[in-house]
């Protein structure tokens, strides 16, 4: 009772008061009711709309690289390399530094005159574009930051899934004639998914909360080109639409409660025992 108590008044309560006040146009002081005029308004502007298929692209994407070079690294690092141990501490390490620092640096290598990415495109003779100012490659430049940054969590994952799988299983099919892909498929697969699946919800939930490296790379630029509902949200409150902003809030809510709840059944079913 004590911990749905508290469980209530954190998070029940606030939910429902958020529901409330999406349906208003609010301030510190007083509210007035207007329907679903904030969803409207949110649905019908452009620049609100595309915070919704940005963050659509932004979650499918890191989620998809971050599953797979995970599962690739992780294979890797748990075979008889002898360096594994010291490329699993390098490819950790940028957990280990603030997102924002990481948005930062990564804004300064992707500068298109002084960065350090151009550079070594000029080097080669190849005129490097505009990574973070280029319409049609910004979100991608972040995708890639983020893929960057997240994927040493999800190989870690990775390797406590396959270091759970017993010996005996590859031995037997090692006999048996199969060769390493056959082995991988038919062994590693079915008996990894959940780790496979617990990479998947998170990356995808955390692609569709983004906030911080987007907002320390381009603040949702150039136009709205690499704005997410995070982010427009953010900009919503900022600019004293506080009911516009908390109508973003509840999209995101049901975003989440629609796409990643039923995946996630969906994984789960599809799940192997050892």
């Amino acid at each position: 009772m004590p911990l749905l108590l508290v469980y209530g008044v954190l998070f029940i309560i606030p939910t429902i008061i958020s529901f409330f006040f999406s349906l208003t146009v609010w301030t510190l002081f007083d509210f007035r009711f207007v329907g679903f005029y904030n969803f409207v308004t949110f649905f019908s502007e452009y620049s609100l709309r595309i915070g919704v298929k940005n963050t659509l692209i932004y979650a499918a994407l890191t989620c998809g690289f971050k599953a797979v070079i995970g599962l690739g690294l992780a294979v890797l690092l748990t075979s008889k390399i002898k360096t594994k141990h010291i490329i699993r501490s390098i490819l950790f390490f940028p957990n280990l530094v603030s997102t924002i620092a990481v948005g930062l640096t990564f804004s300064a290598l992707m500068h298109p005159t002084k960065g350090l990415f151009n550079s070594l495109l000029a080097g080669l003779g190849i005129e490097g574009p505009d990574w973070l100012g280029n319409i049609s490659l910004a979100l991608y430049s972040v995708i890639f930051t983020d893929v960057w940054k997240g994927v040493g969590v999800a190989t870690v994952i990775y390797i406590a899934g396959l270091q759970a799988i017993p010996e005996t299983y590859y031995e037997a099919a090692a006999i048996d004639g199969a060769g390493g892909f056959l082995r991988f498929r038919h062994i590693t697969l079915p008996l990894v998914r959940s780790s496979i699946n617990t990479v998947i919800i998170l990356a995808f939930i955390g692609g569709i909360r983004t906030f911080d490296l987007i907002w320390s790379m381009t603040k949702g630029g150039p136009g709205f080109a690499t704005d997410t509902l995070a982010s427009i949200i953010y900009k919503q409150y900022a600019y004293g639409f506080y009911g516009l902003a908390t109508a973003g809030n509840v999209v995101m809510f049901f975003l989440i409660a629609f796409i990643a709840f039923p995946l996630y059944k969906f994984l789960i079913s599809r799940e192997v025992d050892l």
